[in-house]
């Protein structure tokens, strides 16, 4: 359109034409290729080939809130548990800056060249208020990302207990069918996260470190009961002396305890992520557990005790969510949690009615 300036009434003033907007879309930009979907069958086969690319879009299916994705994530679970279970899994957790991600770094690498397959599922902790997470995990573990035989999963925790993502136990199925014989399960350090982590692993292993202060702090009952081995990381430079008095201090608080179900004394040991020292006497701390748990018959009677656990869990994930999504429920929802905030009724009442309501729609069915 000619500007209104180049008429004669404006001697003197020229404007000269202007150029088109330019796209915000590259036009050459090629149409973004769609990703294969899979039927349960192809993800299993897929899976047992030792596809990762397979393996890593059924680990997605398995995190999806979806019911169709849920749907088919469980057939293929179904399909590779009897492919699975013939792997160690080993549990890692310690307070956040003691060292985990370095530590599955350097002693992964370690098994790697011992010939052993190793699959890391690290949990990142989500953002309480904006939901998101970092997945920042594997940039940390620069050495064992470029091996072929490993496999690093970041999840999020999506707000499940502890932090630890709901999938996980599903995720060490899918793993092991994929040929991984070892796994590890990085928890975020906080919260109940040991507790669940603990329940699907057979060695936990807990990092601290030496010349953080109060030595107390790292011994807290509940955490030290549920560890099988504790390693004082940092043992490296000035800090050797400082980390062999915390592994007496600990040695010294593990016979407060009452002995362990299994019969096995945990040990303590100091080692340095950073300068790769003391590694493989970790291994060997792990391997003598193993054994001795399988000749006790404990190893197996804890995996069975873990896999009951996980039906009941199950139980409750289901529950809750076929509560939270009736339509009876979701209609009155709203409604009842108003009169709760009016001080119309308790919160007690307000959850006693909701049940009752959730209930009786059922018996109509």
């Amino acid at each position: 359109m000619e500007h209104p300036e180049n008429s004669e009434q404006y001697k003197g003033l020229k404007v000269n034409q202007g150029v088109t907007d330019v796209p915000t879309v590259n036009p050459y930009l090629k149409r973004r290729i769609q990703r294969k979907s899979y039927t349960p069958s192809e993800f299993v086969e897929g899976i047992l080939k030792r596809n990762i690319t397979i393996l890593s879009q059924a680990v997605t299916l398995v995190e999806s809130s979806k019911y169709e994705h849920q749907q088919i994530a469980q057939e293929v679970i179904e399909k590779c548990l009897p492919h699975s279970g013939r792997s160690v899994r080993i549990g890692i957790t310690g307070v956040p800056g003691a060292g985990k991600s370095t530590s599955i770094d350097v002693f992964g690498t370690h098994l790697i060249r011992e010939g052993r397959k190793l699959a890391v599922l690290a949990i990142d902790p989500s953002s309480e208020r904006s939901k998101g997470s970092i997945l920042g995990d594997k940039t940390r573990m620069e050495t064992l990302s470029r091996e072929k035989n490993a496999f690093i999963r970041p999840s999020p925790s999506a707000g499940s207990l502890g932090g630890v993502a709901r999938k996980t136990r599903e995720t060490i199925v899918l793993c092991e069918a994929a040929g991984f014989d070892t796994v590890f399960v990085e928890t975020v350090g906080v919260g109940q996260s040991e507790t669940a982590v603990h329940s699907m692993v057979d060695f936990f292993l807990l990092i601290q470190l030496a010349g953080t202060g109060d030595e107390l702090q790292g011994i807290k009952r509940g955490i030290m009961e549920m560890a099988d081995g504790i390693i004082i990381n940092k043992a490296d430079g000035d800090n050797v002396e400082k980390a062999k008095l915390a592994a007496a201090q600990f040695r010294n608080a593990l016979h407060l305890f009452p002995p362990t179900e299994s019969g096995w004394v945990p040990k303590v040991l100091t080692y340095s992520g950073y300068y790769n020292i003391g590694i493989k006497e970790i291994w060997d701390m792990v391997c003598e557990y193993i054994r001795f748990t399988k000749e006790s018959g404990y190893f197996d009677y804890k995996r069975t005790e873990q896999s009951k656990y996980w039906m009941y869990e199950s139980i409750n994930d289901t529950l809750r969510d076929t509560f939270y999504h009736n339509p009876v429920v979701e209609k009155m929802l709203g409604f009842t949690e108003k009169q709760v905030l009016s001080n119309e009724i308790s919160s007690f009442v307000a959850a006693k009615r909701m049940i009752d309501l959730f209930l009786d729609d059922l018996a109509k069915r």
